[in-house]
């Protein structure tokens, strides 16, 4: 499977609000196995979104950078497993 380049986030640890350094990217809820449906959000011009699953506040951070996000932990990181 190709790698997508679009950054995946989560709120396991229940945070009000995740900066982000992306408009485009994807919301996973929690860590799997208690992962919410893989949601794609795009801020459009706007620099906020709200997770329709989760209802995670995501703002948009310039000083990061696209995958980063505050707090770093949020940051999702997909494992390929081999065949």
């Amino acid at each position: 499977m190709a790698e997508t380049g679009i950054p995946h986030f989560h709120n396991d640890s229940g945070v009000a609000v995740i900066h982000v350094g992306a408009h485009e990217f994807m919301c996973i809820g929690a860590k799997p196995p208690f992962d919410h449906p893989h949601v794609f959000l795009d801020m459009g011009s706007d620099h906020e979104i709200v997770c329709p699953y989760c209802s995670t506040l995501f703002k948009y951070d310039p000083s990061l950078k696209g995958g980063a996000c505050t707090p770093p932990e949020c940051a999702h990181h997909e494992t390929s497993q081999a065949a």
